[in-house]
């Protein structure tokens, strides 16, 4: 059991439940660690729930939590002892590799950015989403971290993601697109277009162009650059549209009793599909750009997205995404 990821058990909409039926799943299918952060009495009570005879699932005590409506900035200072800052202390320390959290998202990235640091030469950190497409899975970043963006810093994220698709994901060459409001490059705003020219003239980037929004979903790169506020829009309204579709399929293959008994000799095909576009089969994001690995799931997510964010964290440690980003800029 030679890698632990910390688990912010006090983060999320449920507090300790899923954060620690996740976390007992993830220690039994990976084999790993999971250090349990938070509340020590609440964390025994939901431990005692699950048979975790011969796994690895050490508390941390941590007596404090940032809320979900606080200010970032001004809890993640005000409550050292908050399971956010002990959890990433853990990183920082050495004692864990990774850290997840399903707490108050820019109290992690403010918290990670106080305790962890940026990698130098990274100007800003940048929030990767993994999205499902027709030909493979594509990173979104950035998905929610800045809303303000300088080319330099598009450029960081496009290395950055990059780096984190080969290394992690095991893709040779990663197609970088930039996502703007048409394909020329003359499209976009001032800040896409400068972009765009300076991609094209980094050479250790696959760079294939502009990309729109429709061409997401098919797949037509691997690594979709962009600032944070459009990211966050592209990445929630792809959400949306995967639940609207489920729904309207239930409700028209359940109008009739011959729909039904179609819709039943097609049921395989659609637990495929649901899984396949269900937000919990990543769990988390990564945040790009600080000098640990740490990840940010859902505030709504369930023991299954915790499993899988804690997944997440394990294969960016394994891959050696970080060191990686490190060494771009020694």
């Amino acid at each position: 059991m030679g890698m632990t990821v910390a688990v912010d058990c006090t983060g999320g909409d449920e507090g300790e439940g899923p954060n620690v039926a996740g976390a007992v799943q993830a220690a039994k299918d990976f084999g790993i660690t999971v250090a349990l952060v938070g509340r020590t009495e609440r964390i025994e009570a939901e431990l005692a729930k699950h048979a975790t005879a011969g796994l690895s699932l050490p508390i941390i005590a941590a007596p404090d939590e940032v809320e979900m409506d606080e200010h970032p900035a001004q809890a993640v200072r005000r409550k050292p002892q908050a399971s956010i800052n002990v959890a990433m202390k853990a990183v920082k320390e050495g004692s864990a590799a990774a850290m997840v959290s399903a707490g108050n998202s820019g109290a992690t990235m403010v918290s990670a950015l106080f305790h962890l640091g940026r990698i130098a030469g990274i100007d800003r950190p940048a929030i990767g989403a993994i999205m499902p497409t027709l030909t493979g899975d594509l990173l979104l970043i950035d998905a929610g971290a800045n809303t303000e963006v300088h080319p330099d810093y598009l450029i960081q994220f496009a290395q950055m993601g990059s780096i984190y698709m080969r290394t992690v994901r095991g893709v040779a060459r990663p197609r970088i697109g930039l996502l703007s409001s048409g394909e020329e490059e003359t499209k976009g705003t001032k800040i896409v277009q400068e972009t765009h020219q300076l991609l094209k003239t980094t050479p250790e980037l696959h760079f294939i162009g502009n990309v729109e929004g429709k061409d997401l979903p098919k797949g037509t790169c691997d690594v979709c650059v962009t600032d944070g506020f459009t990211g966050n829009v592209a990445l929630k309204t792809a959400e949306g549209t995967a639940a609207f579709m489920g729904a309207i399929l239930r409700r028209e293959l359940t109008k009739s009793l011959p729909r039904k008994a179609f819709a039943a000799l097609l049921r395989p095909a659609f637990r495929a599909l649901r899984d396949e576009l269900d937000p919990s089969r990543e769990g988390g994001a990564l945040l790009f750009g600080v000098d640990g690995v740490a990840v940010i799931a859902h505030g709504r997510s369930d023991a299954r997205a915790i499993r899988n964010a804690i997944r997440v964290a394990k294969e960016c440690v394994e891959g050696g995404a970080v060191e990686a980003i490190r060494a771009l800029h020694a």
